[in-house]
């Protein structure tokens, strides 16, 4: 009788492990994709400008990442329909179109502001912008039209993984682990506008408006149901750590080269060619390598999940197992927004870092709008049934609104009267 109950408690461990592994994606690939080439630049200069005094921003927003990511996937199970649709159904179409061209105008920008992740890695490495953009946006756009999702999530999962080579590139730079340490127990806190739009970025780049949609999305388009929910917070909760222990490695690489040395950066590929003369060749090339696969993989997963949302919105067929017949719509935006992308990323001269911060300000403009809609729906009984939000997800959703809207209120402020 023992020695059955042994067998069946590690066929039903066996069970659970096949099960997490067939569902492992959505959390993983949504949370790594924070670390894209924004992110990148937002933590490299972070890390430069203040040292390791601004890792404590981390874990508020670690927290605030999972409550998000864990509403997303619930409403997308229980409903079975994605935000988008749940917006239009919810604010109706007006709104809903307002809302959708903003978010369209800042993900065409979010998309550009990855080319130049891929761009500027390549020219690390030598190779020209003129090669390397066409060459990734041909390969991103083969792997979406002409894969499966299945193919897809899994090239998706093999460059979340690859991201953790920032911990290598950190380890080079020999850091200072009790400073380390010291920042996150009794961190120096500064009120000057600077101080406070590097906060702002560190905690929106982790919660970005289209992430909200492609979380959603993916959960459906993998057909995940309410028994499948707690692998699924399980993948949600390895997605937040990954994306945390990356951007804290970013940083303290960071912090432990460029700082000392009072190097200004102003984009992620400064930060790969100053690291080379401080932490030697290698860590300047794993540094890039990463950038590279960052950017590769969110202008794969950007543009995808434009489509993916502004389809859902307005009732058009969206989807990676759908055939171009079938969704039109959907890929012809997809690939417009990747045609766009690299043609002003192509254009000499192109004024690359205004474009970034016009986007993060339109992406800091939409995040509540988002946040809000959010949290209205899935409190709504007649939405989402049994399965509203607790007390606990509530007062996070809504105090994650508040401060958001407060610090950038803030920020713009300090910004116009200094």
């Amino acid at each position: 009788m023992f020695g059955k109950g042994i067998k069946a408690s590690r066929r039903a461990l066996f069970r659970n492990i096949a099960i997490f592994f067939a569902i492992l994606g959505p959390g993983l690939i949504t949370g790594s994709v924070d670390n894209d080439a924004g992110g990148i630049t937002t933590y490299s200069v972070a890390g430069a400008l203040y040292g390791y005094n601004l890792i404590w921003t981390l874990i508020p927003a670690f927290i605030v990442l999972i409550v998000i990511q864990e509403m997303n996937a619930r409403m997308g199970i229980v409903t079975g329909k994605g935000l988008a649709d749940l917006i239009r159904e919810n604010a109706g179409l007006k709104i809903t179109f307002f809302i959708f061209i903003g978010l369209l105008v800042a993900d065409i920008g979010n998309s550009t502001t990855e080319f130049a992740g891929v761009a500027g890695s390549m020219e690390v490495l030598g190779i020209s912008k003129y090669i390397s953009v066409p060459i990734a946006g041909i390969a991103v756009w083969l792997l979406v039209v002409k894969g499966n999702y299945k193919i897809a999530e899994r090239v998706f999962i093999i460059f979340s993984l690859a991201l953790f080579m920032y911990i290598i590139s950190a380890l080079m730079g020999k850091p200072n682990w009790s400073e380390v340490g010291n920042s996150i127990v009794s961190p120096k806190i500064q009120t000057d506008a600077a101080y406070l739009e590097i906060v702002i970025g560190v905690i929106g780049t982790t919660i970005a408006p289209w992430m909200q949609f492609y979380m959603q999305s993916s959960v459906i388009e993998k057909g995940l149901k309410k028994e499948n929910y707690k692998f699924v917070l399980l993948d949600i909760l390895i997605g937040c750590i990954a994306t945390v222990v990356v951007a804290f490695f970013i940083i303290v690489a960071c912090a432990s080269t460029l700082n000392p040395q009072g190097i200004i950066i102003n984009e992620a590929k400064d930060a790969a060619l100053a690291l080379k003369p401080l932490a030697g060749n290698l860590a300047s090339v794993v540094f890039s390598f990463g950038l590279f696969i960052a950017s590769i993989f969110s202008a794969t997963i950007l543009p995808l999940a434009t489509a993916f949302y502004v389809c859902e919105a307005f009732g058009f067929e969206a989807g990676i197992d759908k055939k171009w017949k079938e969704a039109p719509e959907f890929y012809i935006l997809y690939t417009g927004i990747l045609i766009i992308s690299m043609i002003i990323i192509l254009i000499p001269d192109a004024p690359l870092i205004k474009i970034t911060i016009l986007t993060q300000v339109l992406n800091g403009m939409l995040l509540p709008v988002v946040l809000v809609s959010m949290m209205l729906i899935v409190n709504k009984k007649k939405v989402m049934g049994e399965y509203t939000n607790k007390l606990f997800n509530n007062t996070i959703g809504w105090a994650a609104v508040v401060v958001l809207i407060v610090l950038t209120a803030i920020f713009f402020g300090m910004s116009i009267f200094a």
